[in-house]
Formats: C-alpha cells, structure tokens, sequence
C-alpha cells in the first residue's frame, strides 16, 4: 500500500488508527461537496492539517466507487468552493481494502493562511478547534480578519540566517519524529521553514526560533529571563529583593526542555492531606503540568513580531507568574481561553505539537484548571495588559509551608475509614486553606448548600472539625480542623 510522498509518516495504518485532532480528520468519500469545503476552510483558517478522504467508521472505504466526476470535484474543492482558494495539496494513495480490492483514498495537505481569512460559498466562515469545524460568529469573524496580518511575521525571511547556523541534533530529532526520509532542505522546505526565493533558498522566522543553535543572535527577544523575588513584591533601587535570576535560550525545542529543567530546580515542595490515607504527604509547589505548559503556551504562542521584551517567569514566595509579550490573538479572550484554540504563529505551533510538547484540542488550558483544582489551589488567572499576557499560579504558601498539628493527623486517621468521599474531600479543602465555608464547600462539591451543610455538620458532630462564628448570622462562619481534642 502507498505512503505520502510528502510525509513517509503517513502511513495508512496511520492514517486509520490515529487520532482526529488539530491537524487531522477523516470524510467520508460520500462527503458532500460543501461539507469538504467547509472543513477546507476551517483548517486554512485555523492551523492547517490533513484531511484524509476515503475513510469511514475506521475501515478502509476508497474513492473509486464515486466516479471520476466526483473525485475531481474533492480535488478541485479548495480552489472551486472556497474563497479566496485554499492553498493546499492532494495526492492519490493506493490502498487495498477489506474484501482484498484495489483502491485508492485522496489525501488533502491544507496549509495555513497567513493573510487571509477563507469563506465558502455560502459566505460562512469556519475554525478548526480541537477535531471540530465551529462556523464563526460576524463579531468573530472580525476578529479573525484582524489577526491576520500578525501570523505573517513567522513568515519573514531571516537572510542572515544559513544551514551552518541550525542545530542539527534537534533537525535529527525532528526528522526522526515525522519519520522522514529526505534531508535538512526538503525538510525545512515542506514544513515551510525555509523558502525558494529567486533560486536562494533562505530559512523563515520561524524556522530560525525552531533550529537556529542560538536564536538570540537574529531575534534578540526570543528567550526567557527567570526572577525569583524574596518576599511577595517586586522591590527596586536599594530595596530590589531579586535572589536569583537566569537567562534561557536556544532554539524552541532545547529552551522548552531547559526551562523545565531549571525552574523545577526552584520550587518547594509543602504538606497536604491525601485524600486516599488521610495522611501528611509532600506535594510539588504547583502541579508540575500547569507551570510547565504555562511556559510552552507562552514560548509557542507570544508575539515575536513584539521588540524588545522577552518571556518572564517570575516567581515569588506566594506566587508564580507567566509574562507573554503581545496581546491575545482577537478571537481568543480570557473568557473563552479555555475552549478556543487560535495559534499566532501555527508553523511554530505544529511543530512542537510534532515534538510532543503543545497539547491538542486546547486540553492545556483546561487540563491547568483541573490540575490546580485537584490540589485546591485557586484557579489560574490571565490576565491582558497593553502589550502582554500574564499567567498567574497561586501556591496557598501562607496554609501549606509548613506540617501543622500532629493531632489533627491522629485525629483524621482514627476515624478515615468511616468517612465519606464528600467528608473526606471537605477535610482535603480544609487542611489546604485553614478553614472552609458552607458555600465555598458546596461549590467545590457541586452540590446544594443544604446538602453541604449537612456533611459539614457530620463532621462537627464527630468532633473532627469546629464552627467559627462570632454570633449566629456572621457572614464569616467558617469550619476548621480541631486541633483541641486531647
């Protein structure tokens, strides 16, 4: 059976076993015509991908059975149905299907637009986030409209910029992930890393941050600067209280991995109640998933067209803190970060998601959220300034830097067993933030505040937590571990 001549990795046993995602869907070759054109149009305007036609439910289906007219109408598809043209591939790949019959499927390398936004026919214009094709509102179709013109700059030509000056040990590696079989310039060239321009070949932006041994050289902002703060402020002049500072770089892929490396060298480890023991046991400062794919995000995703300012983690004793030069892309805000997925530089962005690096179907974002939530910390915040995002992580350092109360341990670990998962959860959140609300509790159980007062005052009752209250209506009621019982 065949393979792409544009990527040995594609395979069809690939193609039928992987994962629709980002970057890759199957159709049907029944598709209609529109449908296809849609998600033309979703892909070009999103990140680009592949779409594989001829599959169905998993099984080989082909092509062939639909006649020639409408095998030219799929290739013809993107510069017949779509507006302006998709810019894009098709290839022809033989394949044998289940009843031992020859066949063929047709294969759809659709690139990602860098000025344009694309509508169909109907004028109607679609994403691809995650595996779905989602038509955009008016509001976000401007919005679409207005970032264009900030995905060209991974596109500058970096003349300085040669062969001579890339990392070939991290070119191996990519060429070892995608499996592929041509050398450095196929490569940078079918990746769109590098161009033919007047004969010369010159390697992009984008290329240059992927494998240039040092970036800095021709992008003097493409690197992290790291601070750790004594204290909960940045300080200046006599009072500057900065303890440690480091400056990162590379190209992409060896500043992802270095970044890691260090920062995980700086952080603590504090006390907390596991939930399946109800013993002490030592937890990482943050989870590990959500600092380091707040860096990636921001090494993937920041503006480089902006001068002058590089990434910053700053990390202070209560806190840590994700700057990212350049504003959010127009139809992603802080409301919707958690769903939508729009990637400024998509060159960039498709090739750490090759590395292993960026997260499809935006599960970065959302798997932060949980993960901050599942060692209750308060959720992340982003926020947008003039000229950059912030990423912030709170560690609750004030209620875990230390152990506190070997009686409460005792306490707790007398009476575990008999607990329920929602009392237990109440004592996790408990030990976490020294004290706990009937309302906050019932938010983070999901349930009424009548049910979880109930549970609150079981535990009352077992003499494992007390009341805080100043009279029977303060507003501040609160419950917290007893620590008194002798």
């Amino acid at each position: 059976m065949g393979i792409s001549k544009y990527n040995s990795s594609l395979t069809i046993e690939y193609i039928l076993t992987k994962g629709e995602d980002q970057y890759f869907d199957r159709k049907s070759s029944k598709i209609p015509i529109k449908k296809l054109a849609d998600s033309m149009v979703a892909f070009a305007n999103a990140d680009g991908g592949l779409i594989a036609i001829g599959i169905y439910n998993g099984e080989i289906q082909g092509i062939m059975n639909q006649g020639n007219t409408k095998i030219n109408d799929i290739i013809q598809c993107g510069f017949e149905k779509c507006y302006p043209p998709v810019k894009h591939r098709w290839e022809l790949i033989d394949v044998t299907k289940t009843n031992k019959k020859d066949d063929q499927i047709i294969l759809l390398h659709i690139e990602a637009s860098s000025d344009k936004v694309h509508k169909t026919e109907a004028d109607e214009v679609f994403l691809h986030v995650g595996d779905e094709s989602k038509r955009l509102s008016h509001e976000q179709r401007l919005n679409l409209e207005y970032d264009r013109g900030s995905r060209t700059y991974e596109d500058e030509l970096i003349h300085d910029c040669t062969l001579d000056d890339l990392d070939f040990d991290v070119l191996d590696k990519y060429k070892e992930v995608l499996e592929f079989r041509g050398n450095y310039e196929e490569l940078l060239l079918a990746r769109g890393f590098m161009k033919r321009v007047k004969g010369q070949l010159i390697i992009t932006l984008a290329g240059t941050l992927m494998f240039a041994k040092m970036p800095t050289t021709f992008i003097p902002s493409a690197r992290i600067r790291f601070f750790r703060y004594e204290g909960i402020e940045a300080k200046v002049g006599t009072s500057m209280n900065v303890s440690k500072t480091k400056l990162i770089e590379g190209p992409l892929p060896t500043m992802i991995n270095d970044a890691r490396s260090f920062i995980e060298t700086q952080l603590r480890e504090f006390t907390a109640l596991d939930g399946e023991t109800g013993r002490f046991i030592e937890v990482p400062e943050y989870p590990p998933f959500a600092w380091q794919e707040g860096v990636i995000n921001a090494i993937t995703h920041r503006a480089y067209s902006v001068q002058g300012d590089d990434i910053k983690v700053k990390m202070f004793d209560d806190r840590l803190e994700i700057h990212s030069p350049g504003k959010l892309p127009n139809v992603v805000n802080i409301h919707n970060i958690r769903e939508t997925r729009y990637s400024r530089n998509p060159k960039i962005a498709r090739a750490l998601t090759e590395f292993g690096w960026v997260r499809e179907l935006n599960e970065g974002v959302k798997r932060i959220f949980k993960d901050m939530e599942q060692l209750f910390l308060d959720p992340p915040s982003y926020q947008e300034t003039s000229n950059s995002v912030i990423l912030t992580l709170k560690n609750n350092i004030i209620m875990r830097k230390t152990r506190r109360g070997e009686k409460i341990s005792a306490i707790i670990q007398r009476n575990w067993e008999a607990l329920s998962y929602d009392e237990k959860s109440a004592l996790e959140y408990m030990y976490s933030h020294d004290g706990l609300k009937t309302s906050t509790f019932a938010k983070q159980i999901k349930k009424s505040d009548q049910y979880a007062r109930k549970i609150l005052r079981n535990l009352e009752d077992k003499k494992i937590i007390i009341k805080v209250a100043s009279s029977p209506t303060d507003p501040n009621t609160h419950f917290i571990l007893n620590n008194n019982i002798n």
